[in-house]
This record gives structure tokens, C-alpha cells and sequence, in this order.
């Protein structure tokens, strides 16, 4: 059937949004400009005269711009045009009133941080860095705010890393690499038939391979500089971690480590004294002073049941220890639980489940990375992204992002747990999986933290038994009072020292005040050994953010239930942390912060406000140990004389009191060594040298023990006194009998057998021999003196005078 013409008026509908398009498609490829209904004007008469300039020329005034300029549209001037409004720019510009005016051009501009995909073949396999179902690292966020890690530098201390690989040559890093095992700046990895030295190039592509160079995949911060460290592949010694360790450390900011002891579930095993000073050295000197990044691969002992806190690398405050999970969200078969994990990165699982895309030995790919070693890499890329947008955080601050940014997301696990200050943690994963996008955006408006605190408590003050079980209880202040308080915590260590038959039965818990449950030590079945624990220093991260005050609680239990035994000789408590401004001592209060209410002219605080007590030139709440409110005076140094008056003070307590209730000497709470406290009233009595020496015959429990060492004490100067006075009179007995026998006297002494009962025999006939029954031995080898010259007597009367005094005493 045939048509008949279309009406004029659809022609028009039609026609009409044609021509619009063609318009704007041919301005576009012509580069015309195309012309809006919107004129600036500048106008010096102000508002009201621009309002009425607009509405004479049929402008509505869309506001000021700035200064005298304002935005003007045209009701009758279509939005976008290709050839300008001539008469009504030439009507504006004949306007007295008007200084200057043009009609507003489209300008084309492109966003510059317009984040697209990267084109790698294999970037659509990296399921851990981007995923639809967000089951991710969330590497992307961090892209797409403009973060690749440009400017970071990151080295892998393993078995070396091949430079020259196509995915990694343009990122390589030569003063960030070197071979500690031939001693030559070259790290390139030793070739085998099994290709035995992969590990370290695998760990580097993970990290930096380069994105958008249509090989294998990209690494987390693709800009970022990589280099390598070859150490394994040779004798690995403490001088060998050291030197890794500490290779250039103002120019590489991330150290990743993925290797360890042996994952055996029965070694426990650290650094020695060099990588300890290597590990000191670096987060103290590092980077200028912000400290060195050292990042750790908790452990493959999964199956044996290892515990990463048996392992002295991922077990210290200095490393960032980073855990797996599965894509699914599960625990790996090989992961190690222990409470020195901070958080976790994706690696592989089990065979349905994906595994981890990077560079790989001979300039190929691989999508089978394993292990922990895999996680710790994804969590060096993760922190150089974060370093590239603030490079002025410390290894602290790090710590302290990964805490507050890491998601518990959709990892399962059994032991989730919220802490003291409402944050979940889990022995298996940490805080989390680590988010890249958070973690860049925290990053960048983050605030340092406070200089680190450490405040340490000796527990044990003799050896306790631990047969089955053994729970110990601590109260402490946390140093308050002291440049060392620590307020907020971060990595708590309890350093034990143990003797125990067999080693793996053990299980050892730290709880905190706020009830956050550390599990330290699980059993290891492997673990046969019995040596104990030698001064080993269990940590957690468990606790990060509470307050450390209160009662700290250390159970220890032989979860087999035999009839093992063992002693704990050892239990030091240590806190590390930051403090509060209120009570820092090195800083100057300021008058108005709710502390300070007064300064001297050396803007010294010399008076608090109410509530707070002066001590050290700071207010504080409460009074440090050793300390109780008093008054003092207080001496204004201006010009003008002002009445003495006094002010709340924490002063020292009275002597000998070592801590006190108030400043009276009767209100002491403990005493200095050698002295008891007599509860009432509450004073320190000195004990004598010999209650002190033998403190076994008159320690008598209850309050028995109070009052012999009172009456004993009391009784004291008496029985001295009674004694000498015995001595000068067998002294004056003597002297007055020798004299008689001199001038020839013949006395005869009774015998001392019978009446005394130190069993001395004394005989004054022709053998003139004395025998001391009962006598401390150091008078048994003393020769017989005389001093007459009558061979009938032998005069000891001196001698058996002292002799009766000293068995007196």
C-alpha cells in the first residue's frame, strides 16, 4: 500500500532534533565554537544596577560571579548556537553602565584523572585486585584517585628477581637491589631445571609489574620502583638477614619479606643480635626518621599447627604481619593463627578456588602464586599506594591505618572477636582484608601519631609452678605519671620465661582490662621439645586503641591434661603506645585547656585548675605513684608583691614511705625493702640486721608474725645492754683475779661443768687442758695462753669470762 506525503508539522519533530545532532557533531569535527544564551558582564554601578541592566535588555541576572561581574542569560537566545548574538552583544556594549560584556563559549575539557582498566591480557584474571562481586582488595579505589605508587620504592628480600623481565624492567630499581650471596650489586636469580628460584620474581610482579604494556598482568602500584635482595639462595646467617635488612634504607621505603623458620610446628626460632639491630636501626633511622616499612609473611605451618607467634620475625612490633585468605573467604590450609597477624591479603585455597596472577621465572606469567607469599607482596603494594599519598607517615602511622582501614568483610572464621574499644579481630586474619581505597584516603588527611611509649611492669617476683594450670593477675597504671604512661595502646608483649617437659601441651592466654582475650601460645602437636620459653616475647595486636589500665590477666594451661610439669621464672609485662597530651611533662600546659589555670612569666604552670593537681610543672588527675595531694606554696614571679598562698600539689610522700594514702607519716601503703607495714596505724618499721639475715625462724603467718618482730625489735636494746654489762664485769673479774694470783694468791676455781650448760670442761691441774663442748668450732683451734709463770696454774680466767659471755649471747 503506498504512502501518502508526511504532514509538514512531523517533518519538523523529526527534522528538528537531526539538525540539533548535526550541529553539535559538526561543531565537534569542524572545532567550531558553538555560542550559549549566557553573557558575562562587568558592571562597576553595583547589584541593583546590573538588576536593572538585565531587565532593559531582557536578561534575567543569575547572580554575581565575583568583583563586578555577573552572569547574565537571554530568555530569547537559544542555549547552544553556532554563530553568536551579535545585536544584543552590540546593544549590551553601548550601555554606558557597561564596561565590558561577552557572550559565553562551550570550551571542551577533559578530566586528566579519568581512570580506565588496564589493558594487561591477564588483568581480567587479578579476581583479588578487582571484582564485580567486590570480594577485592579494592586496588582500583586507590587508581582511581590517582594512586599507582609513582614515587614509592619497594625491595623483595628472597632468592633474587630477574631484572631484565618485560614486565619488570621498566619499574626495576638497581639501588634498591643487591646480592648479598656472591657480594655483587647484580640480583638476578641462579637458573635450575626447576626453576627453584622463582619465588623473589613472582613476590616483585605482584607489587610493580607495569600496567598497560599488553603483558600478563599489573601490580598493585604499577609505578612504583621495584629492586630485589638475592639472600636465600645461598648460607642465610644473622649477618646475611642484617645486611638485607638494612640495604639502603634512605632510599628504599618497603621491605617485603615472604620467608621465615621453618614451618614445622615445633621450631621456635628469630632474628639474632645483628637483624635485631637491623629491624632497631630501620624504624629509627629509615627514611629519613619516619622509620622503614617491613613487611611480613606470617607463615605456611597451617598443617603441623604452627603458631606464627613462635616466630620471632612476624612476632615483633617492627613488622607488619600479613595472613591469607581463600577467594571464598575462607581460612587457607596453610595459614598460621596467631595474635601478632594485623591483617590479610587474598592468596590461594583450595582446587576449585583461584590463585594469584604475576610475573614468573624466563619472562613468563604464572596464575598459580601460593602461600602467605603471595599475601604479604598484594599488602607492599597496598602500602605504597598509601605511602605515594602521604609520604610523610612513620612505620607507626602505617600500622595504624592498616588497624583502622582493614574490613572484616566476608571472612569466615570462628574466633571474630570485638576488642576493648568495639573493632573485630581474629587470630586467622587479623583486623581484616586490607582495602587500598580506604587506606589512600585515610592516608591523605592523616595526622601523625604521638612519639611511642613503653612502659614496663616485672609480674613475677618469684617462680611459680605451672602444673595444669597457672593464672597470674596484674594491676597496673600503665607508668602514669610518667613521660613513659601509655593512654592508647598499641603492641603488647609478654616476655616469658618457662621451663616445661613438653612444650607444645602448652596454650597461653593474655587478657586485657577491657576482656580482649590474646591467645599467644595454641598447642602444637609437633612440639615435643623441653626447653620452654627463654625470655621469648609473646605479642598481640589484639588490644590496639584501649586503655591499658586495670587488671592484666596471664593464664597458662596444659590443654593434654597429662601430668606434665614446669616452672614460669619470668613474666615482664610491656606496653607500648601513646600517651595523652594532658599528660605529657615535656609540654608547657597553656592556660584555658582545661588544666593550667595559671603561668609564670617563663610560662611555667605554677597552678592548676579544679581537679587537677601541679606536679613536674604539669596538672594531672591523679597523683603518680609515690605521690599525695598537698599544699604548697605558691610565689608569683611579676612585678607586683602578692600574699603568699598555696596550691594543690602531688608532693612526695614521707619517709620511709614508698607509696601513701595523704603526706601523713602514718598513712604509708608500701614500704622500702627491710622494713614491714604496720597496718595500724600505717607506718614502715625497720626490720633489725638479724631478722633480716634469717628471716625463715620468725616469719609466722597472720598478725603473730607482727607482733613477735615488734617484741623482739622492742627487747633489743635492753638485752645489749645487759650483755655489755656482763662483759665489762667477767672483764674486771679477770683483770682483779690475775692481779691476786700475781702476788701470790692460790684460788680455787669450781668447776663449770655442772652449772653450765655450754658443756665447757675446765681443769686448772698439772695438763692445764680446756675442752669447749657445744662451742662454735672457731674457738676449737685457739691455742692455751698463760700468762703466769707458776707452772701449778694456768689461768684462763679472761678467756672462760669472754667464753661464758659470747655463749650467753
Amino acid at each position: 500500500m503506498a504512502l501518502g506525503p508526511a504532514p509538514a508539522g512531523l517533518l519538523q519533530l523529526i527534522l528538528g532534533p537531526v539538525l540539533v545532532l548535526l550541529v553539535c557533531g559538526l561543531s565537534s569535527v569542524l572545532g567550531q565554537e558553538v555560542y550559549t544564551n549566557q553573557w558575562a558582564v562587568h558592571i562597576p554601578g553595583g547589584p541593583e544596577e546590573a538588576n536593572r541592566i538585565a531587565s532593559k535588555y531582557g536578561f534575567i541576572n543569575f547572580g554575581h560571579v565575583f568583583g563586578d561581574y555577573y552572569n547574565f542569560r537571554h530568555r530569547r537566545v537559544v542555549k547552544r548556537s553556532l554563530s553568536e548574538h551579535r545585536e544584543t552583544q552590540v546593544r549590551l556594549e553601548k550601555d554606558p553602565m557597561v564596561s565590558w560584556a561577552e557572550q559565553q563559549v562551550v570550551k571542551r575539557r577533559r578530566k586528566r584523572d579519568l581512570y580506565t582498566d588496564p589493558t594487561d591480557p591477564k588483568f581480567v584474571d587479578q579476581w583479588y585486585l578487582h571484582n564485580s562481586n567486590r570480594r577485592d582488595l579494592n586496588a582500583t579505589g586507590a587508581w582511581q584517585q590517582g594512586y599507582t605508587g609513582r614515587g614509592v620504592v619497594v625491595s623483595i628480600l628472597d632468592d633474587g628477581i630477574e631484572k631484565n623481565h618485560p614486565d619488570l624492567m621498566q619499574n626495576y630499581d638497581p639501588d634498591a637491589s643487591y646480592d648479598v650471596n656472591d657480594a655483587d650489586p647484580d640480583p638476578q636469580p641462579r637458573y635450575t631445571q626447576l626453576n627453584d628460584n622463582r619465588h623473589g620474581t613472582r613476590c616483585a610482579g605482584e607489587v610493580a609489574a607495569v600496567a598497560n604494556n599488553e603483558i600478563c598482568g599489573v601490580g598493585v602500584a604499577y609505578n612504583a620502583k621495584i629492586g630485589g635482595v638475592r639472600m636465600l639462595d645461598g648460607e642465610v646467617t644473622d649477618m646475611v638477614e642484617a645486611q638485607s635488612l638494612s640495604l639502603n634504607p634512605q632510599h628504599i621505603d618497603i621491605y617485603s619479606a615472604s620467608w621465615g623458620p621453618e614451618d614445622d610446628g615445633k621450631t621456635v626460632d628469630g632474628p639474632a643480635k645483628m637483624a635485631k639491630e637491623a629491624f632497631l636501626h630501620g624504624v629509627k633511622e629509615g627514611r629519613g626518621g619516619l622509620g622503614s616499612i617491613f613487611v611480613w609473611a606470617s607463615g605456611n605451618g597451617g598443617r603441623e599447627k604452627d603458631s606464627c607467634n613462635c616466630d620471632g620475625y612476624t612476632n615483633s612490633i617492627y613488622t607488619l604481619s600479613i595472613s591469607s585468605s581463600t577467594q571464598n573467604g575462607n581460612v587457607p590450609w596453610y595459614s598460621e593463627a596467631c595474635s601478632s597477624t594485623l591483617a590479610t591479603t587474598y592468596s590461594s585455597g583450595n582446587l576449585n578456588e583461584k590463585q594469584i596472577v604475576t610475573t614468573d621465572l624466563k619472562s613468563k606469567c604464572t596464575d598459580t602464586h601460593t602461600g602467605t607469599s603471595a599475601s604479604a607482596p598484594l599488602a607492599a603494594g597496598i602500602i605504597a599506594l598509601a605511602l605515594e599519598a602521604n609520604k610523610n607517615l612513620t612505620w607507626r602511622d602505617m600500622q595504624h591505618l592498616v588497624v583502622q582501614t582493614s574490613q572484616p568483610a566476608h571472612l569466615l572464621a570462628s574466633d571474630w572477636r570485638s576488642n576493648g574499644v568495639g573493632r573485630k579481630v581474629s587470630h586467622s586474619y587479623g583486623y581484616g582484608l586490607l582495602n587500598a581505597g580506604a587506606i589512600v584516603a585515610m592516608a591523605k588527611t592523616w595526622t601523625n601519631v604521638g612519639p611511642q611509649r613503653k612502659c614496663v611492669f616485672t609480674v613475677l617476683a618469684e617462680p611459680r609452678n605451672i602444673g595444669g594450670h597457672l593464672s597470674i593477675n596484674k594491676s597496673v597504671d600503665a607508668c602514669f605519671g610518667s613521660d613513659a604512661h601509655v593512654k592508647s595502646l598499641e603492641h603488647v608483649q609478654a616476655r616469658l620465661t618457662l621451663s616445661y617437659n613438653r612444650r607444645g601441651n602448652l596454650a597461653i592466654h593474655l587478657i586485657s582490662p577491657a576482656g580482649t582475650r590474646s591467645t599467644l601460645l595454641h598447642p602444637r602437636p609437633h612440639d615435643y621439645s623441653s626447653e620452654g620459653f627463654n625470655d621469648w616475647a609473646f605479642m598481640t595486636t589484639h588490644s590496639w586503641d584501649e586503655d591499658p589500665t586495670g587488671v592484666w590477666t596471664l593464664e597458662i594451661e596444659n590443654v593434654a591434661g597429662a601430668s606434665d610439669y614446669g616452672t614460669l621464672t619470668q613474666f615482664i609485662l610491656v606496653l607500648y603506645g601513646t600517651g595523652s597530651p594532658s599528660d605529657t611533662t615535656t609540654e608547657k600546659p597553656q592556660p584555658g585547656s582545661g588544666s593550667c589555670k595559671t603561668l609564670d612569666l617563663r610560662q611555667i604552670c605554677i597552678e592548676c585548675n579544679a581537679g587537677y593537681y601541679l606536679h613536674k610543672q604539669s596538672c594531672v588527675k591523679r597523683c603518680p605513684a609515690g605521690h599525695a595531694v598537698g599544699s604548697q606554696p605558691l610565689n608569683y614571679t611579676v612585678g607586683n608583691f602578692v600574699e603568699p598562698a598555696s596550691v594543690q600539689a602531688c608532693l612526695p610522700c614521707p619517709q620511709p614511705c614508698v607509696t601513701c594514702s595523704s603526706l601523713s607519716p602514718d598513712a604509708c601503703t608500701s614500704c622500702p625493702p627491710h622494713s614491714y607495714l604496720e597496718n595500724n596505724p600505717g607506718t614502715c618499721l625497720h626490720l633489725n640486721q638479724i631478722l633480716r639475715e634469717t628471716p625463715g625462724s620468725f616469719m609466722v603467718d597472720g598478725q603473730g608474725e607482727r607482733h613477735l618482730e615488734m617484741e623482739m625489735g622492742s627487747r633489743l636494746p635492753i638485752t645489749i645492754a645487759v650483755l655489755s654489762c656482763v662483759a665489762i664485769i667477767a672483764t674486771f673479774a679477770g683483770v682483779f683475779l690475775l692481779l691476786q694470783i700475781r702476788s701470790g694468791a692460790l684460788l680455787k676455781l669450781p668447776s663449770l661443768e655442772a652449772g653450765s650448760r655450754l658443756g665447757a670442761n675446765f681443769s686448772l691441774g698439772g695438763n692445764r687442758v680446756v675442752s669447749y663442748r657445744g662451742i662454735p668450732t672457731v674457738w676449737g683451734d685457739d691455742g692455751v695462753n698463760t700468762d703466769s709463770d707458776n707452772e701449778e696454774f694456768d689461768v684462763q680466767n679472761e678467756r672462760t669470762a669472754f667464753i661464758k659471755t659470747q655463749s650467753a649471747l
